[in-house]
């Protein structure tokens, strides 16, 4: 069935002068767009029949005001922070909103949403596909074009951000719990196909005037504590297997965007290394102010994430702020700052 929704466009409109009254620098590009899964999700599942959300405590209790928005994490997202890196005060909001009733002129789009991956394969839960998210960013470009003139509309699509962070999911929500998929092909055979669907999306992105893009390299779900709980036969450590799995295609995914780059010589993309810094808290915390790794903070920290993070649920972790994981599939705040800051060098470079 259709979810029908009225859209709401977000965008930023820059002022002539290069800094406000007040002598603040104005941000670094005209708006900020995203693409994506739940680790860059503000809110789209929301509004979507799902049961793959976060808008419900204890999600978001050390967001601005302690409201639950729909972001997969007890605060801020990687998003949040990238968008205030480059300027702005609050991160793109939900392209799908209900509630939209006219024109809003903000900071950006996030057209992201849980579980959402770059095949357009049925997983457990509802969620807005790769390629739709395309689609919407189609009519988001006409309904610019409206509100902002066709010249202005071309000249923020072409100097915005963009960000991707997806292919977490087409692992886990389908490679690893499908049985005719791992059993008929290896994650190396997955991973190309991928790949090849990725680079496709990159080069439509391009030709709808994307310029700057980051693109996530995939985390090391083997680190992730539901998959140590269901993978790592009693040992609590990294699942060795899953993290080569993803090794693997992240020297595929820098591969292609170095090839990406070369086509496209106005093109500036860059992949956005999560990869490391989040293997490095996982299996060093103490060594960066945290104190546990292996437990999500959320519950029992094995099994809970979406509706089984709940508010019935006891024994919720008092400080978040030391756990490397928020529930057991998305890092904590304070471990989503420590990842951004990790490559400020490469958004640096998307934005000069």
């Amino acid at each position: 069935m259709a979810v029908r929704y009225l859209l709401l466009l977000a965008i930023f409109l820059l002022p002539t002068q290069p800094t406000t009254q007040a002598g603040k620098k104005q941000p670094a590009v005209p708006a900020v767009m995203v693409f994506g899964d739940s680790l860059v999700d503000v809110g789209n599942n929301n509004y979507i029949f799902t049961i793959a959300k976060a808008n419900f405590p204890p999600y978001g209790r050390d967001f601005k005001d302690h409201v639950a928005t729909g972001r997969f994490c007890n605060g801020k997202l990687l998003i949040d922070f990238i968008a205030e890196k480059v300027g702005f005060n609050s991160s793109p909001p939900a392209y799908l909103s209900p509630q939209a009733s006219g024109w809003n002129l903000l900071l950006g789009a996030n057209f992201a949403s849980a579980t959402s991956g770059y095949n357009d394969h049925g997983t457990l839960v509802n969620a807005i596909s790769f390629s739709q998210q395309l689609k919407y960013f189609e009519e988001y470009q006409g309904k610019l074009a409206v509100v902002a003139g066709g010249s202005h509309a071309h000249s923020i699509i072409s100097g915005s951000l963009y960000i991707i962070s997806a292919g977490s999911c087409d692992f886990v929500f389908t490679y690893y719990i499908n049985p005719f998929l791992y059993m008929t092909q290896s994650a190396e055979q997955f991973s190309d196909r991928l790949i090849g669907i990725f680079n496709n999306s990159v080069t439509q992105l391009y030709g709808m005037g994307a310029r700057r893009i980051g693109v996530f390299s995939l985390p090391p779900f083997g680190c992730f504590p539901v998959a140590i709980t269901l993978y790592g036969h009693g040992r609590n450590e990294c699942v060795l297997r899953l993290n080569n799995d993803i090794q693997y295609h992240n020297m595929k995914l820098r591969a292609t965007v170095d090839s990406l780059r070369k086509k496209y010589h106005d093109l500036k993309i860059v992949v956005l290394d999560i990869y490391t810094p989040l293997y490095n808290l996982a299996t060093s915390p103490v060594s960066q102010g945290f104190t546990e790794a292996k437990r999500a903070c959320c519950g029992t920290g094995t099994v809970e994430a979406s509706i089984l993070c709940n508010p019935l649920l006891p024994g919720t972790c008092p400080n978040a702020r030391t756990y490397v994981f928020w529930d057991v599939w998305h890092p904590s705040e304070a471990a989503n700052k420590v990842i951004v800051d990790s490559f400020l060098d490469d958004i640096d470079i998307l934005v000069a």
